[in-house]
């Protein structure tokens, strides 16, 4: 593994930069030295630990030609301030908000399946890039079978992943199965190569009583403490400042594992992003930010919501290590991703991960995304940036796959899922008495009184109450 060659995250973008063409966007480093020999079961030796790695070590380049040395106790020249020396200017220059170029996209594989060939990347074995697109498949036939079944009245709410497989897919085959996953709703994908089954997927959609959620929230709204997936939470970006706690509660615990979090491109205008971002450099929590930038926060599209270059130059100003990739290849997630994971739980820092994709589908099956983009650039995406297609084209020019193979998958994965959803729908609804538990130990009387008034008002009007939930 590449990146575990290393356990200094300079070493490693420097690395990542010259031989693999990966991009990661520099911070001040901060010293890590005689962290894994310390120990973190003191509290007061945390908390000294803490303080003292996140002072700056250093803002100046070693492989510059000028010598700073000499400035270094001239008191003209520079100012010794909290976080390291600054130097001072005689030219009044400000930052631009905008740079003239945008940060580059790390690539692994084009349109055709063809790898860039002055890119280097990590081959994947076989066993694992045979998954990794058998579950791509997967999902996108999930997805088209539940998006029917809603339109059919069936379930009541559904959003797909369609355009963005690789980014789920990918990302799980790049980190380890004790890592935490906080997601956003569109990471079925993430479940699915965890080993979540076809019927748990139904079973959560159709609310019956195999449900984890015990039929409490709404369609897509997965979870699973068995694959250390949190449950789906339909606010926009709360998920964030609980991971990063998660993942310093991890730290503390000295586990070898981070947290990987997904969001949207919309999150980042919610005030728990840059929260948890500094939240997260500032305790150096192990946990990776992954943001699947779409173009869309469902209608609205990304030139309304910031100006400046995508989500990964915020990273840097928060002091995190960050990368773009191309969201639709599936090769460089795969990539980016584990090198991600590495720096996070080797460093125990923060990484800051932008995967470019496109949203195909409208946002869930509440809204018509025709009323607002046009179709022609839907279909542009669709047929010219598919990330199954292009990762299908190189799976089959390396021997791994074929024609007889793709069949045999789209039949059994569609035969199964239908079979699921025949067991899931006349499976039984949760019972009543399910609404008021599993929150309080003892339920105060507010409860008790509102499930008393409920059952009464069943009794009143009971062809108003769905047959199919037991009292």
């Amino acid at each position: 593994m590449a990146a575990a060659w290393f356990t200094r995250s300079r070493n490693i973008a420097d690395h990542l930069k010259r031989n693999m063409g990966i991009f990661f966007r520099p911070c001040p480093t901060s010293t890590v030295s005689g962290y894994f020999s310390r120990s973190r079961n003191s509290p007061s030796q945390l908390s000294s630990w803490r303080f003292e790695s996140t002072v700056a070590q250093t803002l100046l380049d070693s492989d510059s030609d000028y010598d700073y040395s000499r400035l270094q106790n001239d008191d003209h020249q520079g100012l010794d301030f909290p976080g390291g020396r600054v130097m001072f200017t005689s030219e009044m220059q400000f930052i631009p908000g905008c740079p003239p170029q945008r940060v580059p996209c790390y690539h692994v594989l084009n349109n055709n399946g063809q790898p860039n060939m002055i890119t280097s990347f990590e081959q994947v074995s076989k066993e694992i890039g045979v998954k990794m697109y058998s579950e791509m498949v997967t999902l996108q036939i999930m997805d088209t079978i539940f998006y029917e079944a809603q339109r059919q009245g069936r379930i009541s709410f559904y959003l797909t992943s369609a355009g963005e497989e690789a980014i789920a897919i990918a990302s799980a085959a790049a980190v380890s199965p004790h890592d935490i996953v906080m997601p956003q709703y569109r990471e079925p994908g993430v479940l699915l190569w965890r080993g979540f089954t076809l019927q748990e997927f139904a079973n959560q959609c159709f609310g019956n009583k195999a449900d984890y959620g015990k039929g409490r929230q709404m369609p897509i709204h997965y979870g699973s403490n068995k694959l250390n997936y949190f449950t789906v939470s339909s606010p926009i970006a709360t998920q964030l400042p609980q991971a990063v706690g998660a993942a310093y509660s991890l730290k503390m615990d000295n586990k070898d594992a981070c947290v990987v979090v997904y969001i949207g491109d919309g999150a980042t205008s919610e005030g728990d992003f840059h929260a948890s971002l500094n939240f997260a450099a500032v305790m150096e929590a192990p946990v990776v930010f992954l943001c699947r930038n779409n173009g869309w926060a469902i209608s609205t599209p990304v030139s309304q919501q910031f100006r400046s270059d995508g989500i990964v130059v915020k990273g840097p100003a928060y002091g995190i290590q960050s990368i773009r990739v191309d969201g639709n290849d599936a090769l460089a997630v795969y990539n980016a991703v584990h090198a991600a994971r590495q720096m996070a739980v080797l460093e125990q820092r923060p990484v800051l991960v932008e995967a470019l994709t496109y949203r195909v589908g409208h946002h869930s099956t509440s809204d018509d995304s025709t009323k607002y983009r046009p179709v022609d650039e839907m279909k542009k995406w669709e047929m010219g940036q598919n990330p199954v297609n292009r990762f299908r084209k190189w799976v089959e020019r390396i021997g791994w796959w074929n024609e007889e193979d793709e069949s045999q998958l789209r039949s059994s994965v569609r035969k199964q899922l239908l079979q699921a959803i025949q067991v899931a729908e006349k499976m039984e609804k949760p019972p009543l008495a399910d609404m008021f538990t599993d929150v309080y130990d003892v339920p105060p009387s507010i409860l008790v009184e509102q499930e008393q008034q409920l059952r009464e008002t069943i009794k009143r009007h009971p062809r108003d109450y769905p047959s199919d939930v037991p009292l």
